[in-house]
């Protein structure tokens, strides 16, 4: 039987006046994208950031390429990239200039121009940062966790503010990078981006797993289901489609 790359069980995690993740569990086989979809405020992101060692979960086990991050997050960053919804860099810092400082802290980097070209940011590789879109930048922020080939790679929310061709760009290069070895583990609400991308998943609704599949599964168990949106809506009865989709 293959080795998780990550495995949850029965994470939780709380705030003051708020528990954020109930009780969540899951795997993540080598080599696949498997997303983390829900509301929002559902613990998606909370999830992550345990996973990826950034925050001290309350109760449960995780291990990443068979490590604690909880216990040894030195140990799982070096193997992992990570991209989250804000990237601060260095305003008059150009996008090549980042790369090239970041592949610097790895010992067999991606090519620079290689990265940039497929996130499709090569009009922009010398441009300044504070002179990007949101949507620029934000791909910026995917190709520094995809820079050091990391064995898995924890992506938040990455085709937020991208137009439509753009978030094409990066679905293709998360392909790639797929194809190239690495574990993806991807959080998202989009639910075409999940549909489309997504191996297997898991559906997260107030900070707990209500469903877990590949698409096409959940789509089937799902009474007059055409869609992933349709399973978002059915399994998530304490959400509106309004709220949840603006």
């Amino acid at each position: 039987m293959t080795s998780a790359a990550i495995r949850v069980t029965h994470l939780r995690k709380a705030y003051p006046g708020k528990v954020a993740v109930q009780d969540v569990s899951f795997e993540v086989r080598p080599g696949e994208i498997f997303g983390v979809l829900g509301p929002n405020g559902a613990g998606k992101t909370t999830t992550v950031e345990c996973v990826a060692g950034l925050r001290q979960a309350d109760g449960g086990q995780i291990t990443v390429l068979g490590v604690d991050p909880q216990a040894h997050p030195e140990a799982v960053r070096e193997h992992i990239g990570v991209q989250f919804q804000e990237t601060h860099l260095h305003d008059k810092i150009t996008v090549r200039e980042a790369l090239g400082m970041f592949a610097a802290f790895h010992a067999n980097p991606a090519d620079v121009d290689n990265l940039i070209g497929m996130l499709g940011l090569t009009e922009k590789a010398d441009a300044r940062f504070k002179t990007l879109s949101g949507g620029q930048k934000q791909r910026v922020s995917i190709a520094l966790a995809l820079i050091g080939k990391p064995a898995v790679a924890i992506l938040d929310e990455m085709t937020t503010g991208l137009d439509p061709q753009a978030r094409r760009d990066v679905w293709d290069a998360i392909r790639a990078v797929r194809e190239a070895g690495t574990t993806v583990l991807l959080v998202t609400h989009f639910m075409e981006e999940a549909e489309r991308l997504c191996d297997r998943l898991v559906l997260i609704d107030s900070g707990r797993v209500v469903a877990e599949g590949t698409p096409a599964d959940l789509i089937a168990a799902t009474p007059d289901a055409a869609s992933l949106e349709d399973v978002f809506v059915a399994r998530t009865a304490a959400s509106s489609p309004r709220h949840v989709f603006a």
